[in-house]
């Protein structure tokens, strides 16, 4: 295999990318090899050496714990339990919550063979246990998958004393409701709330 084959096949399989969008992705790198590619083949270098998980929160980084949890300026007792980092940074992007975070690593699934030992649950007892938390926020996905890994997770949490809140679904700002779909608006009209 040619090393423009090569190369295009590994970009391929990122996500997001096909065969014609990994095509255009080298042809551009090729052509700006000083100025793009040996950059970005450098900061790749440095991101496969350096950046770990923390593992506290199991967040990724280039230190460990991370620098989220080492902020002393964060609330200590608030908790915001996501599925992947990806939550995580969706989270910190929007600058609403100022507490800790608890990366799962996934989901619980049947199909897949996800099971309970295969996520970070136990390390999210642990730190209830050994920590002043007084809320839990479970911040996952409204997918079969995330509600039911909700549903164990908060039933772990049930005898630790700990508030457990969960995210409230429904509208997006500037949705139109013509737009959304069946579960959306069930939702929404479910955790409606005193106007005014």
């Amino acid at each position: 295999m040619s090393p423009l084959d090569n190369l295009m096949k590994h970009l391929s399989r990122l996500p997001g990318l096909g065969p014609r969008s990994a095509r255009r992705m080298v042809l551009h790198l090729l052509k700006r090899r000083e100025a793009v590619m040996l950059p970005l083949i450098e900061a790749m270098v440095k991101a496969a050496q350096d950046v770990k998980g923390c593992s506290e929160c199991g967040n990724l980084g280039g230190t460990d714990p991370c620098e989220i949890c080492r902020d002393n300026g964060r609330d200590r007792g608030l908790i915001c339990v996501v599925e992947d980092v990806a939550d995580l940074w969706a989270l910190e992007r929007s600058h609403a919550f100022r507490g800790l975070y608890h990366v799962l690593g996934g989901t619980l699934s049947a199909l897949e063979g996800v099971r309970p030992a295969d996520l970070r649950i136990e390390k999210l007892l642990e730190r209830v246990k050994s920590n002043d938390t007084r809320e839990i926020i479970l911040a996952l996905n409204a997918t079969v998958e995330g509600q039911a890994t909700a549903h164990y997770v908060a039933e772990r949490l049930a005898p630790l004393n700990v508030s457990i809140t969960r995210l409230a679904h429904g509208l997006p700002v500037g949705g139109e409701l013509d737009y959304l779909d069946d579960g959306t608006l069930a939702a929404a009209m479910q955790a409606r709330r005193k106007a005014g």
